[in-house]
């Protein structure tokens, strides 16, 4: 019997430090108030409730968070919507505790920093910022603290095809390609995704790889992108347009494939998409509309040729669906829905695509980007 209860405590030790916790980090467009900034939550992966761990407060607009590729810091832009100013900020994170703390924070290549993207070598990070239309990068130092950007290249024409939205270049957000070797920047201002070499060892590593840029459709203000799994397509979601686009990516290169409409056929006009992911099997693609919808259009994923056949939309149950996530395994999908100050958390059918609503938690002010990780405690 004392053996067996030993055997029991051993394995009971085991299965706890082993055992494997979901954060989910919360950005959001909040004031400079004490009770509010970064939130942290724990997904509960059997009921799909969230969980309030921990609060980084004192912290303005971190609009847009990223995470470094160990889970060790994550990186947030600041002061974003503020005037002549604009941050890019890191943070130290303790999955233990479940707790944020701020490192330090260095000055955005330009006014309203939106999107932030590190490198998989986890030295590098760069950011977009939308006002001033600019693309920066920094270095990280070994406590995940950043150094002052040390390249920012600034855009100022935009298509003016929209005058109200693209008057100027904006860009919108900030991607590396999956060998790490390119970033792809989509301007919305510019009807335009811009791209870039970037090379660790180089004494400045972005350099711009396509000058022009990938044209986009005409008015269409392409906001965000993302990669297949299996790296040979790129899809965009266009903002003004209410259009997703597939591409063919080789050799850094953008190939048109398919465009092809992020909303119902009785929605005409009030168009505003927002984010775009893939399935973690890559069998599905997910759009977020806002303005008029306030949904997710739902497509298929031709396995061979990349193009898209839409299979359903699915209602946020909120206002305003600025950002969503997929959790590593693909099994839920979490939105955050900005104005209407919720995070919805979808069970995702693996087989079809669609999506089942499992939780509501109501009270978050603002929420403007989710990040959801894994770690093994």
């Amino acid at each position: 019997m004392r053996k067996y209860s030993l055997f029991s405590l051993a394995f009971l030790a085991c299965s706890l430090l082993s055992a494997q916790t979901y954060y989910l980090f919360v950005g959001a467009y909040v004031p400079n108030d004490p009770k509010q900034g970064i939130n942290v939550y724990v997904l509960d992966t059997l009921s799909g409730q969230l969980q309030h761990k921990s609060l980084c407060p004192n912290l303005v607009n971190p609009s847009y968070l990223n995470l470094s590729p160990n889970g060790k810091y994550l990186y947030a832009s600041t002061e974003a919507r503020i005037p002549k100013d604009g941050n890019l900020s890191s943070f130290a994170f303790d999955s233990l505790s479940g707790k944020l703390t701020f490192l330090n924070k260095q000055k955005s290549g330009g006014e309203n920093p939106v999107y932030a993207s590190v490198h998989n070598s986890g030295k590098w990070v760069v950011d977009a910022t939308y006002t001033e239309a600019s693309v920066s990068v920094y270095s990280v130092n070994t406590d995940g603290s950043l150094n002052p950007a040390m390249q920012v290249f600034r855009y100022t024409e935009g298509s003016k095809v929209n005058q109200e939205r693209q008057a100027i270049a904006h860009t919108h957000s900030v991607f590396f390609s999956p060998k790490f070797d390119r970033v792809l920047v989509p301007d919305l201002g510019a009807d335009k995704i811009r791209s870039f070499n970037f090379t660790p060892a180089a004494k400045e590593p972005l350099s711009p790889g396509n000058p022009d840029g990938q044209a986009t459709l005409a008015g269409s203000g392409p906001r965000h992108l993302c990669f297949h799994p299996n790296q040979k397509f790129v899809y965009c979601i266009e903002e003004l347009s209410g259009t997703v686009s597939a591409y063919r990516y080789k050799k850094g290169k953008l190939i048109a494939l398919q465009n092809i409409p992020a909303h119902p056929s009785t929605i005409v006009e009030g168009f505003s998409g927002a984010d775009i992911h893939t399935s973690p099997d890559g069998l599905f693609l997910y759009a977020s509309n806002r303005g008029n919808e306030n949904n997710l259009a739902i497509y298929a994923i031709h396995p061979q040729k990349g193009t898209l056949t839409n299979v359903g939309f699915q209602s946020t149950l909120g206002n305003h669906p600025r950002n969503f996530t997929l959790d590593p395994t693909g099994k839920f999908l979490l939105v955050a829905n900005m104005l209407s100050n919720s995070i919805v958390v979808f069970k995702r059918d693996v087989q079809t695509g669609l999506l089942t609503t499992l939780s509501v938690t109501e009270g978050i002010p603002s929420p403007s980007c989710l990040k959801i990780r894994k770690y093994q405690n």
